[in-house]
């Protein structure tokens, strides 16, 4: 019971001889085929099962590939994006550290230039800080001292480690004691 795969032939074969060798082929598989006598049913399970199995056994499938195989094409890409993400981030954080090494180094600059041509060179300004400080309301003095008591509570609630800080202590706790005593408190 054997059936041979269709061939491929370099010159394709008329249909008469294709049912030529159908026939042959047919002639061939009722020669070699017997009658088989039928025996109990149980050991004629077991003959079918084992002719079944031989007959019909066909080649294990090929293992599966891995994931990294299967997907080889987008390794590059990912490591290319990865490279990418990488620079992006490093070239940012670099920016900044630049840009704050700037603004130190101005700073270090002496406003009054050492000769003429340096002071042509190179104009510096500089913003006024009283731009970037907003200027708030007073507080009220009777506000004033109830911080003030509110302060003192809170020092007399800390516990000194050492005779220095029980010192340090002490000194501000004397201070807002004066300040909460004053007649007028003097303004920050």
């Amino acid at each position: 019971m054997s059936e041979e795969a269709p061939k491929l032939y370099t010159n394709k074969p008329k249909k008469a001889q294709l049912k030529q060798f159908q026939e042959q082929q047919k002639g061939k598989v009722f020669a070699s085929s017997t009658p088989i006598p039928r025996p109990s049913s149980s050991s004629a399970a077991a003959a079918s099962y084992t002719m079944g199995s031989s007959s019909a056994a066909s080649p294990p499938p090929p293992p599966k590939e891995s994931f990294a195989r299967r997907y080889k094409f987008l390794w590059p890409l990912l490591l290319t994006v990865n490279l990418a993400v990488g620079a992006y981030i490093f070239m940012r954080t670099k920016k900044k550290d630049i840009s704050i090494t700037e603004e130190e180094g101005a700073k270090d600059v002496p406003s009054t230039p050492a000769s003429t041509t340096a002071a042509t060179a190179a104009v510096i300004t500089e913003k006024p800080v009283s731009e970037f400080v907003k200027l708030r309301e007073p507080i009220p003095v009777d506000q004033q001292r109830e911080l003030f008591k509110w302060i003192l509570e809170e020092r007399r609630k800390v516990k000194p480690k050492d005779p220095e800080e029980k010192k340090h202590i002490d000194e501000e706790k004397a201070i807002l004691k004066q300040f909460i005593r004053a007649k007028s408190i003097p303004s920050i």
